[in-house]
């Protein structure tokens, strides 16, 4: 099964205690297993979160099929509560949508550069 990779941007409210705090959530053992079991149940097969300030940037790899299906996801995740406490903590607490977009959290990225596609 194809993979693709796919980036999102949000950011954290701009306090030391939250950051260190959201960090804190994000390490081994800090999510519920039931939210990483999400996570993999929707044909992820990789996960980062990368931090600078308080900009966060995710970067996943996913089978392209459950890529394509946000709209199942979506279903899947609304229907889960441990995924509904989970976002209703990490959103409410201590994400803040990007200042050009105030009604998401997680906006996808577009890719614009890629060596392998350069010329040599």
């Amino acid at each position: 099964m194809p993979i693709v990779r796919r980036c999102f941007a949000v950011d954290l409210h701009d306090d030391p205690e939250l950051i260190a705090a959201y960090r804190r959530w994000h390490e081994p053992g800090g999510p519920p297993p039931a939210i990483n079991a999400a996570i993999r149940a929707d044909g992820v097969e990789s996960l980062e979160i990368w931090l600078v300030g308080n900009r966060m940037f995710m970067i996943m790899e996913q089978d392209a099929e459950a890529a394509a299906d946000d709209t199942g996801k979506q279903a899947r995740d609304a229907a889960n509560p441990d995924v509904v406490a989970w976002e209703k903590l990490m959103g409410g607490t201590y994400q803040k949508s990007l200042p050009f977009a105030p009604d998401r959290k997680w906006v996808e990225m577009e890719q614009i550069y890629s060596l392998a596609a350069q010329p040599d």
